[in-house]
């Protein structure tokens, strides 16, 4: 088994672990009298939490009481998911997942020193404790996931647009970094529904919505910010950069092949850019962008305007 090559540095909340009979320490608490004791001991505490990155690290520091480990590994393709806990090693067990037939994801613990056949088999017993735990945590983040997401164009909603947006201006802030954004909207939107069926005009907003996500870094984002409307967040881009994103997404939907019983149909999008000023609000950035492309279409469309 491949384990994952990227490694992911977990935040604890210091507080909550102290609930739950964690120091601030490293040092592990002592071992339980028994297997049969530790298993009853993670059943509980693991269902505590519906994070996923909380549970595990919960898990590997409790097995630690009975089995000496120096990392944990984990990853969940289709979830995004791939974390790494303590420092890798040359020794390993790898294991793949499931409860009643649903794929919960690959693990791998990992130690300096060969595993034994007798803590193979007691890591194994403990595993059974986290199956419950993990998979409904995963059914959570699947939950999550599926209420900041647009249905029909599978781009962030406004409930996530606005989440993010604020996180990102504050770290905009504190790293002195650029932050951009990208506010569009399909020309005659309603003319493409008016003369073709909403049908179609669906399938012009999926495409235009892939088109901009395979034109983007995998660090921006897409939001449906309204009917025909998306706003693209560039993280760590200046006014320059943007304005060359604009352009790129421009070209790259005036090149979209859309086509109604064999005709094809123009599509063509405008754009307003605007770029975080200092002591910006994220109100006033999204405003200004909304007002550049107001600018945009009262020029005549199919055009990139940049905010003042």
């Amino acid at each position: 088994m491949v384990p994952p090559s990227q490694s992911n540095t977990i935040d604890f909340d210091a507080a909550k672990l102290q609930r739950l009979g964690f120091t601030g320490t490293r040092t592990l608490p002592l071992k339980p009298a028994s297997l049969v004791e530790l298993r009853h001991q993670l059943s509980l505490q693991l269902q505590t939490s519906l994070d996923v990155e909380r549970i595990l690290n919960l898990f590997f520091r409790e097995v630690q009481r009975l089995v000496p480990l120096d990392a944990l590994a984990f990853q969940h393709p289709s979830h995004d998911l791939r974390l790494e806990l303590g420092e890798r090693a040359p020794h390993s067990a790898g294991y793949r997942l499931s409860h009643e037939g649903a794929y919960l994801g690959e693990l791998i613990f990992r130690r300096k020193q060969r595993f034994a056949e007798d803590e193979l088999v007691q890591l194994e017993s403990l595993l059974a404790s986290l199956l419950f735990p993990l998979r409904n945590a995963l059914l959570y983040r699947t939950a999550l996931q599926s209420a900041l997401r647009d249905p029909l164009t599978d781009t962030g909603n406004r409930i996530a647009m606005d989440q993010v947006l604020q996180r990102e201006v504050d770290l905009a802030r504190r790293n002195l970094q650029p932050l951009s954004l990208l506010m569009l909207d399909i020309d005659h939107f309603k003319t493409i529904n008016d003369n073709h069926g909403h049908a179609l005009g669906d399938e012009v907003l999926k495409a235009v919505a892939q088109t901009l996500k395979n034109q983007l870094r995998n660090i921006d984002m897409v939001f449906r910010y309204g009917g025909e409307e998306f706003l693209v967040v560039l993280s760590g881009t200046s006014r320059e950069g943007a304005a060359l994103v604009g352009e790129r997404l421009r070209f790259a939907v005036m090149e979209l092949q859309c086509l109604d019983a064999g005709r094809p149909i123009d599509v063509s999008i405008s754009l307003g850019c605007s770029s975080l000023l200092p002591g910006e609000s994220s109100e006033s950035l999204l405003r200004r962008a909304d007002n550049a492309l107001y600018v945009a279409k009262r020029e005549g469309r199919n055009r990139l305007s940049m905010a003042g």
